[in-house]
Order: C-alpha cells, then sequence, then structure tokens
C-alpha cells in the first residue's frame, strides 16, 4: 500500500479517541500517539465547552472520523441529511478520512445496534450502491470497516466473498478490523489467516485492534471493552507480513485504563511494526 494514505502514514499509531478521555489527552504535553479517531455522532451534538475542548485537540493532531449510524445496508432510504452534516463536520476540522462499519443499524426506525447485512450478491450491489452515493455527497472517500456478526442470515457468500464484492463494486477502501476477523473465525468457525490474507492489499486504509470477551470457547463478543488478546496481536503481526505495513489504531470503548495503560498497548502496536519491516525487507 502506499505509504501515506489520507494524510497518515504507513507506520503510524492511533487512538479511539472517547469524551472521558478528553481532560487527560489535553492535560498531556507530548504523547507517542500519531493521529485520534472520532465517532462524528459523539461530537455533532456538542457546543460550549466541549467543542472548544475538540478544537484545541483538532488544532493539534490529525484526526481521522469513524461513524456509527450510516447504516449502509439499511432497507430505509440514506438519511442525505445526515451524511450532509457529516459533511460539514470533516470540513470544519479538516479530516480526510471517514470510515464507516459494512452493517446496518435502522430498519423503520433506529435499531441501537450493528446489524450483518446478508451475505447475498444482490445485497452486495445494493450497498456498493449506497456506498458510492454517500462518497459523492461527501465529495471525498468512504473507507468500510469489515464487521463482527453472530448470525448469517440468509447467506449466499461467504463473508469474505461478500466483503471483497462491496470493495470492488464500490472501488472503495477497507478498514481492516484484525478483533473482528478473531473473533468470527471463532464463532462462526473459520481459518482467520486465510480469510485476512484473502483481503486485497491495495484498498486497505488502516486497521483497527481491540479487546473482547471470550464468554464460551465456541462464542467471543466484541466488546472493546478488554486489553487486546495474544491471538489478536498475532493476527496483527501476520497483517503485516502479507499486506505490509498500515496505519493502526486502538478502539476502548468501556472499561477505559488511564492514558499510560492504553499507550502501552500502542507501544505493543509499534513493536510489531518494526519487527515485519524487517522482515518485509528480507
Amino acid at each position: 500500500m502506499s505509504d501515506v494514505l489520507f494524510g497518515l502514514k504507513a507506520a503510524e499509531v492511533g487512538l479511539g479517541l472517547r469524551r472521558e478521555m478528553l481532560n487527560s489527552v489535553l492535560q498531556q504535553t507530548q504523547t507517542d500517539i500519531d493521529f485520534f479517531e472520532v465517532a462524528p455522532e459523539n461530537w455533532l451534538p456538542y457546543g460550549g465547552a466541549y467543542q472548544k475542548k475538540f478544537r484545541q485537540l483538532t488544532e493539534r493532531y490529525r484526526f481521522i472520523c469513524h461513524g456509527l449510524s450510516l447504516s449502509l445496508g439499511s432497507p430505509d432510504p440514506l438519511d442525505l441529511n445526515f451524511v450532509r452534516q457529516i459533511k460539514a463536520f470533516l470540513k470544519e476540522h479538516q479530516i480526510k478520512l471517514y470510515s464507516e462499519h459494512l452493517s446496518y443499524c435502522s430498519a423503520a426506525g433506529h435499531l441501537y445496534d450493528l446489524l450483518p447485512i446478508p451475505f447475498t450478491e444482490e445485497a452486495a450491489v445494493y450497498v456498493a450502491e449506497r456506498i458510492r452515493l454517500v462518497q459523492d455527497v461527501l465529495e471525498q472517500p468512504l473507507v468500510i470497516e469489515n464487521v463482527s456478526y453472530y448470525a448469517a442470515p440468509g447467506q449466499e457468500l461467504t463473508e469474505l466473498e461478500f466483503t471483497n464484492a462491496v470493495l470492488e463494486l464500490a472501488d472503495c477502501k477497507l478498514l481492516l478490523d484484525v478483533n473482528n476477523i478473531y473473533v468470527n473465525s471463532v464463532n462462526h468457525n473459520y481459518d482467520a489467516l486465510a480469510f485476512l490474507k484473502g483481503l486485497p492489499t491495495q484498498r486497505i486504509a488502516y486497521g483497527h485492534v481491540a479487546g473482547h470477551y471470550r464468554q464460551h470457547d465456541s462464542l467471543l463478543i466484541d466488546t472493546h471493552g478488554a486489553d487486546v488478546s495474544d491471538p489478536v496481536w498475532t493476527l496483527l503481526s501476520e497483517a503485516y507480513l502479507h499486506h505490509g505495513l498500515f496505519p493502526t489504531l486502538l478502539e476502548r470503548d468501556f472499561n477505559i485504563p488511564d492514558l499510560q495503560q492504553l499507550q502501552l498497548e500502542l507501544a505493543q502496536i509499534r513493536r510489531l511494526q518494526p519487527a515485519q519491516k524487517t522482515k518485509l525487507r528480507a
């Protein structure tokens, strides 16, 4: 992949910013964080002190956006007024990268969860058309994340076939979520490494790692509420080895430790990156 994409360099490390972290990050004179990611839905409603603090950070750091409610697979029409709000937010904060989930969260009302799109050719075409429409309104690319899921209703294609079909038909980039691959591989009994290698290198924009909850040996829950597990670190290392380095971000949504603890996991990402760069050169 390119050394610089959407303003991010391949070997950079980022952190998902939650409102609980805001004061802590502002108080730091120096952090080992190259960029932050926010869900625009969590910041659009706020003015006043929250907006002022957020502006202080966007002036100090590079930011990207990861959406929650675009609902690309929904049977409902796209909310183009919402897309225009996102466009204004991106422009206001000079954010070049906006990603969303390959899922849906509305159908005659908001469902408050990220639900799986049926793995069918018809659905791939439908979602790809909606991605293209969003990109036209935004006047910038939309990056799509492979998601965790717990059921696959109406499945005709494999998850990998469906994901690759959407990427190809929409001609868009991929947010490679390594934890989601591992979680799905356990829950749906497939080879995580084979899935990883089957994704198109040239479409990877950046990556995610996160923690999950092991409810049973055959059931993992994608919580973003725990430390990254050893199998996910191993899979991230394999991702760098196979696809080359890409910017990688740590997600933590609850049970959030202090910034120093989070930076230990960021440091683990950095340790994996140079090791894989050496192997690639060899």
